[in-house]
């Protein structure tokens, strides 16, 4: 799939799902801005030519200058892959109001922000442009002390098919994927049992979600928009029972 001449931002694209995400645009053409909070972005942007530029998601005026800053350097932006994310697990007894407004604040209105300013920019494209939100399969089943979390992601796949809706009319697409179990650090250090209580027989890689937003936002792909594409090795379908 070539992206050749067309600007990629990712968010949180420093590390884990973003950097692979980052890096399969790049290695397919693109021209890739990583956005993150996170320094360790310069590090990342220099190992795979990409342009880093420092973003905190909570901060509107952050992505207003993401998103104008984008442009300036390279005229357009064409995709958008909303991956930026922080999560708090624990008790709901115990998690405060600033807490859950962070989670919220980052993982939910980080997206809206970023849909909604790169759009400004992207329907002055002649072929729109594409924006893809990572979500998560704690959507639609949560381990206990998630709600945040939780809450955020269901969040993220209803104001994908809203954006989809409202954004047609741009020619701006916008999908979503939730990953399950993906493995961002020491996959050797997995244990068989991990692998093979998944129907795939395997945890998910970075990867695994990089070729998927390489599809979702490819021009040939331009009759799939609302969507929310699951990538779990096919554990949300496996009915589980203690024995």
């Amino acid at each position: 799939m070539s992206f050749e001449g067309k600007v990629v931002i990712v968010t949180g694209g420093a590390q884990g799902i973003g950097k692979a995400v980052a890096n399969a645009y790049g290695k397919n053409g693109a021209k890739v801005v990583i956005a993150d909070v996170n320094e360790k972005g310069r590090q990342t942007a220099d190992e795979i030519d990409a342009t880093f530029i420092r973003t905190d998601v909570k901060n509107p005026l952050d992505i207003i200058h993401l998103m104008d800053d984008a442009h300036h350097k390279f005229g357009r932006i064409d995709i958008v892959v909303n991956n930026a994310g922080v999560s708090r697990f624990k008790s709901l007894y115990e998690l405060t109001v600033e807490e859950w407004d962070e989670v919220v604040n980052t993982n939910l209105r980080g997206v809206f922000l970023c849909a909604r300013e790169a759009s400004r920019y992207m329907k002055k494209n002649e072929k729109g442009g594409a924006i893809i939100n990572i979500a998560s399969t704690r959507a639609f089943m949560s381990e206990k002390h998630s709600e945040a979390y939780a809450a955020t992601k269901g969040g993220i796949v209803a104001l994908t098919h809203a954006l989809a809706i409202s954004l047609g009319e741009d020619n701006i697409r916008v999908n979503c994927i939730s990953p399950g179990w993906i493995e961002t650090k020491d996959y050797h250090a997995l244990t068989e049992r991990d692998h093979f209580q998944h129907p795939a027989k395997r945890v998910g890689k970075p990867e695994d979600i990089a070729r998927a937003c390489l599809f979702l936002s490819h021009p040939d792909n331009d009759f799939i928009t609302g969507e929310n594409i699951i990538i779990d090795g096919g554990m949300t379908k496996k009915m589980i029972y203690e024995e």
